[in-house]
């Protein structure tokens, strides 16, 4: 399937989609999932900040670590296409961070990113 969002490449909505999979056989086993972010998103003129490891694969919903830069970064669920319109101070559109390659599991960089009252990948 492909993305029909320019901050999500074809190869990361399908990792993202299969993630979004394992997500839900873990679940109906009673056993957590806890992967590595897929991509990193960012406001450029914003300080918000999204780590997404899924998609819901009846939706265009994915789940993530969320910071929209007041100090309380917290793991939820966010519109793929919410995202598409959100605009920062500049009217920005969303980016992806093309350098960001993730090194652990999402749970330890919600517990950084607690610490902090901000991820810091």
């Amino acid at each position: 399937m492909a993305s029909h969002f320019p901050f999500i490449t074809d190869a990361q909505f399908e990792l993202l989609l299969r993630n979004g999979r394992m997500a839900l056989a873990y679940q109906a086993q009673g056993q957590d999932f806890d992967p590595r972010p897929v991509v990193k998103l960012f406001t450029p003129d914003a300080g918000a900040t999204w780590l997404l490891t899924e998609i819901e694969p009846q939706a265009q919903i994915a789940f993530g670590l969320c910071d929209l830069g007041m100090g309380y970064p917290e793991l939820g669920h966010v519109s793929l296409a919410g995202l598409s319109v959100v605009r920062g101070m500049m009217n920005l559109p969303i980016e992806q961070d093309l350098h960001f390659r993730a090194t652990q599991a999402l749970s330890a960089y919600a517990r950084e990113a607690r610490l902090a009252g901000r991820i810091q990948a």
